[in-house]
């Protein structure tokens, strides 16, 4: 009997090794998608003309789903807003888009059984999309629920109307879905979930989590997602307007996965016009693919191959003390004074950057940001400035910050310090930049001339939380930045306490 079995066994032994090791990687895809956009009004539109503009888009987006599926693809992220717009200005305006969603419990595949929940036409053609194709698709659209009087929250209208996440398997499966937590001050269309939603699902290449948008500055759910559900992937539909020089699109969702230690996936929706644009697939320890484009109207598929469970990998990243550095070196002397300049709103502590080398320290409050760096060539037209906020920004969402920042004025004229730059002559050999944080939540970034990333062969993050310069290359630097979220100073939202780190 056992040489008979032998064979059969060491097939299947095999096999399953084989299938193991080509789910120990996958092939990611993102869609930064320029959004055929409804008419502006404030009245609504009827159910036929909602679903024939959203059809529109999902033609779009069915291309691309089907080229990343050829390409390989397993999973693909659609941006937020991606099938009806936002151009919305009453709750009433939208509703002619939203379907109801359930649970995904339900274990339904619309694209089998399309009206099993009544009138669900968006539904039913992402799953079949999905099915078709034999791939994850992550999409964004409105949920909408019934509710009564008998809940004191309901509103006038009689229903909740959600920003949510929808993700269909390869079968066509609805296998997840997710209520946007944290609405951005315009979003008036939309109700804020009761509480927060930890969203994850597993598949045979990795624990997966999402969220929307500005989530991603809060700690539940995007930290909570990630730390205490461990997942591997973050699924990030968004809809970004850049905001530079700190909150551009690419730099913060790149710095974000970087700290994080965990695969993001970022599809941002592309209108030039409002400044979007910026979508990526990046993984803990490098920037995969990203595209950042202003100057076309057209959409762009991005693909790449990631780590299946980049926790488990030999080289996976360190965890980062951010201010360890900082806090054992004594403060940096400079005769010239500080001035005071903005960064959206918030209101910096600057320092000039005077000679073609320096050591410099900035204080504001508990925070000090110390700067060593070199310049290879110096422009005598273009000033720096080594930059501090410690406070709590108020403008489009509460949420308290501490930054160490040095960038390139727009002009010599030292007001214009904080104001958007796009390129940049002056180049930097060597630099280290760190700060004492009172947070182990912070986003290193480096922008290039022409809103460029640099690569991370020209720079690392030490375990003792400097941002240092590595290979010696000359770099054009336009913004380098440690961003810190406090998530404990957070001021109350929706009569809750603010999440604390655990």
């Amino acid at each position: 009997m056992i040489p008979f079995h032998f064979p059969k066994y060491l097939a299947i032994f095999t096999l399953f090794f084989q299938t193991l090791d080509a789910l120990n990687t996958f092939r990611a895809a993102v869609y930064e998608h320029a959004v055929i956009l409804p008419n502006k009004t404030a009245n609504p539109v009827s159910k036929e003309e909602a679903l024939l503009l959203m059809n529109k888009n999902i033609d779009v987006l069915a291309k691309a789903v089907k080229t990343a599926s050829k390409q390989g693809a397993h999973i693909i992220v659609i941006p937020e807003d991606g099938i009806y717009g936002w151009v919305f200005f009453t709750r009433e305006s939208i509703f002619p888009y939203l379907e109801d969603i359930p649970d995904p419990e339900v274990n339904w595949i619309p694209c089998r059984d399309p009206q099993r929940f009544g009138y669900t036409p968006v539904q039913e053609r992402l799953s079949c999309l999905a099915k078709d194709n034999s791939i994850y698709i992550v999409a964004n659209m409105g949920d909408k629920k019934s509710c009564n009087t008998s809940d004191p929250q309901c509103p006038p209208d009689g229903h909740y109307q959600y920003n949510t996440n929808v993700v269909f398997d390869s079968e066509g499966k609805l296998v997840a879905r997710y209520h946007k937590y944290n609405l951005f001050a315009p979003e008036i269309q939309f109700d804020f979930p009761k509480d927060s939603e930890f969203v994850t699902f597993d598949t045979p290449f990795g624990k997966f989590g999402i969220f929307t948008c500005f989530d991603i500055f809060s700690y539940d759910p995007a930290v909570v997602v990630v730390n205490d559900y461990q997942v591997d992937s973050v699924l990030y539909p968004t809809a970004w307007y850049n905001t530079l020089p700190l909150l551009s699109a690419v730099p913060f969702h790149s710095a974000w996965a970087r700290s994080m230690r965990v695969n993001l996936l970022a599809a941002n929706t592309h209108h030039t016009r409002m400044h979007m644009t910026g979508s990526g697939i990046y993984s803990p320890e490098a920037i995969k693919v990203y595209h950042y484009d202003m100057e076309t109207e057209s959409g762009q598929l991005l693909l790449s191959e990631l780590k299946s469970r980049p926790r488990s990998e030999p080289h996976y990243p360190v965890a980062v003390d951010w201010s360890a550095y900082a806090r054992r070196v004594q403060p940096f002397s400079s005769e010239q004074e500080d001035f005071l300049g903005m960064i959206y709103f918030d209101g910096f502590t600057f320092t000039e950057l005077k000679g073609d080398t320096g050591n410099y320290t900035v204080c504001q409050k508990n925070l000090c940001c110390h700067l060593t760096y070199k310049m290879t060539e110096k422009r005598a037209d273009e000033v720096y400035v080594l930059g501090a906020f410690d406070g709590l920004h108020v403008v489009e969402g509460q949420y308290y910050l501490q930054i160490c920042t040095f960038l390139k004025c727009q002009t010599p004229d030292l007001s214009t310090c904080g104001e958007p730059v796009g390129s940049a002559f002056t180049t930097f050999g060597e630099f280290s930049l760190s700060g004492t944080f009172g947070t182990s939540y912070v986003f290193p970034q480096i922008v290039l001339s022409g809103s460029q990333l640099a690569s991370e062969r020209h720079y690392e993050v030490s375990r003792d939380g400097r941002l240092r310069s590595r290979s010696g290359a000359p770099l054009p630097v336009l913004v380098m930045a440690l961003y810190g979220r406090v998530f404990e100073k957070d001021p109350p939202r929706l009569g809750q306490g603010p999440g604390k780190p655990k």
